[in-house]
């Protein structure tokens, strides 16, 4: 395998694997990058040390572990038993932190850029927030206007209140907390952010979701929400959602503690995709009979995608058919992009519905999809909340990523069931799986007799028959 980058203009190009045969592979994958920091932001807030056992290390955690370590945390590198790199030791944020302005880079991460804001106005001083270009046009306007409804200060580059990336915190010291109405039909991640430092505030936090524009609308991916709650719980953090868009957070201390995280469910998503594209099995050892993360949806979707799905004894077992069936899918956060990819091979069609916040994420991942998925010669429409996809023949081209690690791991499926495709900048996977490219060579390789891409886009050939992608016979 290992099928290396080659660089067309200013773009490096990955030759993504052609499988010549059906995968047969055994599959770990690193920690889970929602769990690595939400804990990250408890620990920095805890009443004393922590340690965080198999965490990830991406760039996504890096930029968090950089961020509360200008906030005043105490963050280091330890020997740990995790196959892909070192436990964290978090000595928290003394308390009354503050002095000099701070600068909190956010990359293109959106755990930074809304969880640490809030984290910063509790010390005293100004932390300024930004982070790539694409970062500038993901939503923030929420966030901001919270901190704005709790009494922070919240300023842009002009003095004005910002809607987005770059902004300013002036921090005092202390929230005073309360009530507080947003408007999260944009991200949970706004919800998350408030709730994760609600304990701190001196009078807790009572938080509302409220939709002027789409009454009676729920918050996108609320499986995030119940994750940053069920950590909230187990820091001993008293959090009351019995009510619908209610969650109310009493103030107290976040106990210190010893986590280890799970591996990441939704990043094992490409790996599994992988059995149904060859028509084989892979394998993902340690897959946790329960679990707050949303790719535990994997056994469900591949199921109604007509793969065999099995967990025993730990191991999570998906065996492909001789197609890939098209579905109905709803809500399918973050896991779209791979959902999609598969549903571009697939016999029949397909819908994905209640997925408009993916506009706001990395890039506009519904527009992306439609754009790369046609580019070689898909069938895919746009709609209002998701995405329609038809059968259609598929051939050789090249998957622009847009920066977005799950853009990139949707142009590798595709290359595993269609010849000549190539990933522009790969190397964007390394926001959640920097050994994504490696990871998946392995995988291949496990096979003893896949073959590698190795053909450029301009010179490689249409797809060819050997895989059970439904419309590659």
């Amino acid at each position: 395998m290992g099928a290396s980058a080659k660089t067309s203009g200013a773009a490096p190009h990955w030759p993504a694997p052609f499988a010549e045969q059906p995968v047969d592979a055994t599959v770990r994958v690193p920690g889970s990058k929602s769990l690595t920091n939400r804990y990250l932001v408890l620990a920095a807030l805890a009443d004393g040390p922590s340690r965080l056992r198999a965490p990830l290390h991406s760039r996504d955690s890096a930029l968090m572990i950089e961020a509360l370590r200008q906030l005043g945390a105490d963050i280091r590198e330890v020997p740990g038993e995790g196959a892909f790199g070192p436990d964290l030791e978090v000595t928290p944020i003394p308390a009354n932190s503050g002095g000099a302005d701070v600068a909190i880079d956010c990359g293109l991460a959106g755990t930074v850029m809304r969880f640490v804001p809030p984290l910063a106005a509790l010390r005293s001083g100004a932390t300024v927030f930004d982070g790539d270009p694409h970062a500038r046009a993901r939503p923030m306007g929420t966030i901001i206007e919270a901190l704005a409804g709790l009494g922070v200060t919240v300023s842009g580059e002009d003095g004005g209140m910002p809607a987005s990336l770059p902004f300013r915190v002036e921090g005092t010291g202390q929230v005073r907390g309360g009530h507080l109405v947003i408007d999260a039909s944009a991200s949970s991640q706004f919800v998350s952010a408030l709730l994760l430092v609600g304990a701190r505030f001196t009078d807790g936090l009572h938080l509302e979701h409220s939709s002027p524009e789409h009454s009676g609308s729920t918050v996108p991916s609320l499986d995030h929400i119940n994750m940053t709650i069920a950590v909230l719980r187990g820091a001993g953090v008293v959090v009351d959602d019995s009510t619908p868009n209610h969650w109310i957070v009493s103030p107290g201390p976040i106990r210190a503690f010893d986590q280890r995280i799970e591996q990441d469910l939704s990043n094992a998503g490409p790996f599994l995709a992988a059995a149904l594209a060859t028509g084989g099995t892979v394998r993902i050892p340690d897959w946790p009979e329960h679990t707050t993360q949303v790719g535990d949806m994997w056994r469900s979707i591949l199921t109604d995608m007509g793969a065999a799905v099995t967990l025993q004894d730990g191991t999570l077992t998906v065996t492909g058919g001789s197609d890939i069936k098209g579905a109905d899918f709803a809500e399918t956060s973050e896991l779209a992009p791979t959902v999609a990819a598969l549903c571009a091979l697939a016999s029949g069609p397909s819908r994905l519905s209640g997925i408009a916040h993916l506009r706001g994420h990395e890039t506009d991942r519904l527009a992306a999809l439609v754009t790369e998925i046609n580019r070689l010669g898909g069938d895919v429409e746009e709609t209002e909340d998701g995405l329609i996809i038809r059968p259609a023949e598929l051939h050789a081209g090249v998957v622009h990523s847009y920066a977005d690690h799950r853009m990139a791991t949707a142009g590798a499926i595709l290359g595993l069931a269609v010849r000549g495709v190539e990933v522009q900048d790969i190397a964007t996977t390394s926001k959640t799986m920097p050994d994504f490219p490696k990871l998946w060579a392995d995988m291949l390789g496990q096979l003893g007799g896949a073959g590698a891409n190795s053909a450029g886009a301009d010179t490689a050939s249409a797809n060819t028959a050997g895989t059970p992608g439904g419309t590659q016979h």
